[in-house]
């Protein structure tokens, strides 16, 4: 008697979990670096560099020249 309620308990358990459903993970995730920026996602991953910057100047910040770049 027993094992029968271990069996039946396991196929009860095993059944239950098999009543929920699974989604595929979509997330795209994503982390913009000093030098480029970088994409994963479920297809693959994406390096993009970064523009040559257009126009610099030299800006005080705390009292340190600082080159600002944009």
């Amino acid at each position: 008697m027993r094992s029968f309620l271990l069996i039946a308990s396991a196929i009860l358990a095993f059944a239950g979990t098999m009543t929920f459903e699974t989604n595929d993970a979509n997330a795209v995730v994503c982390a913009r670096g000093v030098h480029r920026a970088g994409c994963a996602g479920a297809r693959g991953a994406v390096v993009v560099r970064r523009p040559v910057a257009v126009g610099c100047r030299m800006v005080m910040v705390n009292g340190v020249m600082v080159r600002r770049c944009y």
